[in-house]
């Protein structure tokens, strides 16, 4: 479209002096675009509302009665501020309705768990809170402005005696800009605005009507460029079976349930059936395939799913007709201040109101009591009645804190007759006195405002706080490797001879089970190995000897193998494992000479060492021909590392003869209770050194215990676990429970009887009061016991072990005590604390010198060629 140029009727001007259609598209861009940020989408930092909340509000005031009112009349009132169509209106509505704080509701007003729409506005009705009345409104603070058409006065912001923005959050995206404050929670904000007004600094965190856990590491206080986790709450209800109690922000049960379908159909996690049973609580029923692990579909259900999602913050709020970004620590302080402002103004205000009161009392107590009103019978005309009253009051007038207007003297006038025959002095001085002493708190309030604001704050939460406490759980995330937890939908098959490895190669070789997140590793018969992601059908060289599943950071899998170097045509050992690899690049295992070749080759995913026969050639030199060698002498290094000489002669054949076990010891499994997850990163506290078929003993507070394997993918409740460690079944256990029934303490001691993994086994009694007390496997187990005697509180010290002997799990146990016990607690021994110690130490130490042995990339090579005292006893040649 070509510029076109618009003069004005009957004007002169030259087309010079024209503006093109372009620079009006410009500045009308412009215009609607502050219009949009000003009037629509950002709310003002003053009372945190958009302008059609606002308005809302004010129409919702005007029609206040104390009754509800249909939401469809209430949208026809706001029509008359808010110059747009009557839906956008209704859905500001519902939506502040469904927040819970500024608008009672009646009627069906949808539900933000499930997604379901609110009824028709004809059907629900609503009126403001208490809440929303006591700390809102207040005409004689409000800022007025005209409406849009000119016939009506609208706030220009409210007069809000609280953090609103913050307690209700907001999101909105205007042009070029948007916003996204997160809600917090009632009760801390309060909180935090009383810290404030007594100097201290503070930290909100969002918290959410639906729930759920939050990670708010990266919170960055609400700050463009920080992001929260937020995850569903599942618990374990049996081994086939997950429960989704509380769902993620932001999102519905429907959608929820949506995401673990598209995740079961795209095979990234096994599930048998999904069941909403969702009414006055959220609960998602999760039915899991036969043999698939809960822990590992929880992980699942987190990395793929809905059931944790990211979300970023972005505080952008209006000051002076202009958006800025802010900190909600920021806002907080603002709003904090500006409470304390308006407080001020309020008392200011009411002040005025006392002294006038006052003045006019006392106005007509002279007027009535010295009958001032009789001077004027005899005045004709009205300037004198009132310069008669006047002159009546001129010896009192230096006791009056202002100057006696005509406006005084007129309302003296208007006293009626029937008044000043009934007047009571009495009842006069006692109101003068009321007034007095209503004053005197106002002057002592305004002289104490930050006191005061303390009060109010306080006053709001222990009014309005009740019901009102956090329902997300802060908490901190382990990060979960997509990879890890993915179910195996896939099978990885390889083509050796070709090279061709992937999951669409169904007529080849089958290897394992994999998942189409996975990478996978190759080493071939030229001493190359690579690790590609994996696909359909993936080309990794012609020769493979070895193809499996490449798990990143596996610090147990090595690889033994023996080849042979071109260029000196000694045959190497060596031992090592993979680290950081870069994906599709080529690694020699080798020393990369030409003619090199592997010769022998296995994977050990603990670590295994084997012994292997070795054949020489025929014609070879050497006096033995035929030998053993055992993996287990020569230590695992970097892949890198160039390896030992194994023979100087030409092998014929390398064969296996035997199996080894592990050389590298046990594995350091730490538990750390922030995340409730094992793991071997020395994370949390160390709870011993796991190899094989090792066991962990897990105790909970509804007094079950488990026995469960030390895989990493294991996850504990931190809030139900009373007693974590590894398993010695030789190790009494001595419990103390509290039996919901009979309403005592019961001690009993026993021995872990069953051997069923991943299965919970109840042994208190199961009452659903019941909760167990004290738990310990320290041999010399003493607990100190509060009890009451008469009116009395004695402690006593009790050795677990006299109490009861050693009885079976299923045992109901002993009392504790005759008296009322009013307090237990668990004396940990010096032995145990000493024990536990040492067992970090060695621990780290372990730890230590595994990273250090990592860290040697190239290996050492050993001489292991003819020593006329040796050859014979190490058979190497």
């Amino acid at each position: 479209m070509s510029d076109e140029t618009i003069l004005p009727e009957g004007s002169d001007q030259s087309l010079h002096d024209s503006v093109p259609v372009t620079g009006m598209y410009k500045d009308w861009f412009l215009d609607y675009a502050s219009y949009v940020i000003l009037e629509r989408a950002v709310p003002a930092i003053e009372d945190g509302l958009k302008p059609v909340q606002r308005r809302i509000l004010h129409a919702m005031k005007e029609m206040d009665d104390g009754r509800f009112n249909k939401v469809a009349n209430i949208i026809g009132q706001s029509m008359q501020y808010h110059p747009h169509g009557d839906a956008s209106i209704g859905d500001a509505i519902v939506n502040m309705g469904q927040k819970d704080l500024l608008i009672e509701t009646q009627g069906n007003w949808g539900d933000v768990r499930t997604g379901d729409s609110a009824a028709a506005a004809r059907y629900i009705e609503a009126r403001l809170s208490k809440f929303a009345l006591e700390v809102v409104f207040n005409p004689q603070t409000t800022e007025w402005q005209l409406s849009y058409d000119g016939r009506k006065r609208e706030p220009i912001t409210l007069p809000v005696k609280f953090p609103l923005l913050l307690a209700q959050g907001v999101e909105g995206i205007a042009v070029g800009l948007s916003t996204k404050i997160l809600p917090h929670n009632f009760r801390e904000l309060i909180e935090g605005s009383i810290e404030i007004l007594k100097g201290n600094k503070t930290n909100v965190l969002p918290d959410f009507l639906t729930g759920g856990m939050a990670d708010f590491s990266e919170y960055n206080e609400g700050l463009r460029g920080g992001k929260i986790k937020v995850r569903a709450r599942i618990e374990e209800e049996d081994s086939k079976t997950l429960l989704i109690k509380e769902i993620p922000f932001g999102t519905t049960t429907d959608s929820l349930i949506d995401s673990i379908l598209k995740a079961n159909d795209k095979g990234k996690i096994k599930i048998k059936k999904v069941v909403d049973n969702t009414a006055k609580d959220v609960e998602i029923q999760i039915q899991l395939a036969p043999g698939v692990s809960p822990d590992v579909t929880i992980d699942a259900l987190y990395a793929f799913t809905d059931c944790e999602v990211s979300i970023s913050p972005n505080a952008c709020v209006i000051i002076d007709e202009k958006p800025v970004f802010l900190t909600v620590n920021q806002i907080l302080e603002y709003n904090t201040h500006q409470t304390k402002d308006l407080l001020k103004r309020e008392l200011e205000i009411r002040k005025g109101e006392l002294m006038e009161k006052l003045l006019f009392s006392s106005l007509e107590k002279i007027f009535i009591e010295n009958r001032i009103y009789r001077d004027i019978e005899e005045c004709t005309t009205w300037e004198a009645v009132l310069e008669a009253i006047d002159k009546g009051l001129d010896p009192y007038k230096p006791d009056f804190y202002r100057e006696i207007t005509t406006d005084d003297l007129l309302r003296l006038t208007e006293i009626r007759i029937k008044r000043i025959s009934k007047y009571d002095s009495f009842k006069a001085d006692e109101l003068m006195k009321r007034l007095q002493e209503e004053l005197k708190e106002v002057n002592y309030n305004l002289k104490h405002l930050t006191e005061f604001a303390i009060k109010y704050y306080q006053n709001l939460l222990e009014k309005y706080g009740k019901g009102r406490e956090r329902k997300t759980e802060i908490r901190t995330f382990d990060t979960i490797q997509a990879a890890v937890v993915a179910a195996n939908n896939a099978k990885l098959y390889v083509n050796r001879v070709d090279g061709f490895v992937g999951f669409g190669l169904k007529k080849d070789e089958y290897v394992c089970d994999c998942s189409d997140l996975d990478d996978i590793i190759a080493i071939r018969k030229d001493g190359k190995m690579v690790v590609s992601k994996i696909q359909e059908k993936l080309f990794m060289g012609k020769d493979i000897l070895f193809v499996g599943v490449f798990r990143k950071n596996d610090e147990r899998m090595t690889y033994n193998l023996i080849y042979l170097d071109g260029t000196s045509g000694r045959s190497m050992v060596k031992r090592f494992q993979v680290g950081g690899i870069t994906r599709d690049k080529e690694y020699d295992l080798t020393k990369g000479t030409k003619g090199s070749k592997v010769l022998y080759l296995t994977a050990n995913p603990n670590g295994e060492a084997e012994t292997i026969t070795v054949y020489l050639t025929q014609g070879a030199k050497a006096r033995v021909k035929v030998f053993d060698f055992d993996f287990a002498e020569i230590e695992i290094k970097g892949r890198g590392a160039g390896g030992n000489i194994l023979t100087k002669y030409p092998v014929r054949k390398v064969q296996f003869k035997m199996e080894g076990k592990s050389t590298l010891g046990g594995l350091n499994v730490y538990y750390d209770p922030s995340v409730g997850r094992l793991n071997t990163d020395q994370r949390g506290r160390i709870i011993g050194n796991f190899l094989g078929d090792d066991k962990i003993l897990v105790c909970y507070k509804n007094g079950d215990y488990e026995l469960t394997g030390f895989e990493l993918t294991n996850r504990f409740e931190p809030s139900d676990v009373v007693l974590i460690e590894k398993f010695d079944p030789n190790k009494v256990i001595s419990a103390i429970y509290y039996d919901g029934g009979t309403k005592t303490y019961f001690v009993k001691r026993f021995l872990i009887e069953t051997t069923t993994v991943n299965k919970r086994f109840n042994f208190i009694s199961d009452h659903k009061q019941s909760y167990l007390k004290v738990v310990t496997t320290d041999n010399q187990a003493q607990v100190e016991v509060t009890v009451q005697k008469g009116k009395e509180e004695e402690t006593l010290e009790y050795d677990l072990e006299m109490l009861i002997d050693v009885k079976g799990w299923k045992a109901i146990g002993n009392k504790v005590s005759a008296n009322t016990v009013k307090e237990i607690k668990l004396i940990v021994s010096e032995k145990a604390q000493d024990s536990e110690s040492n067992d970090e130490a060695e621990g780290d130490e372990e730890i230590l010198e595994s990273d250090e042995s990592d860290d040697l990339e190239i290996g050492t090579k050993i001489d292991l060629s003819p020593k006329k005292d040796d050859e014979e006893q190490l058979g190497l040649f």
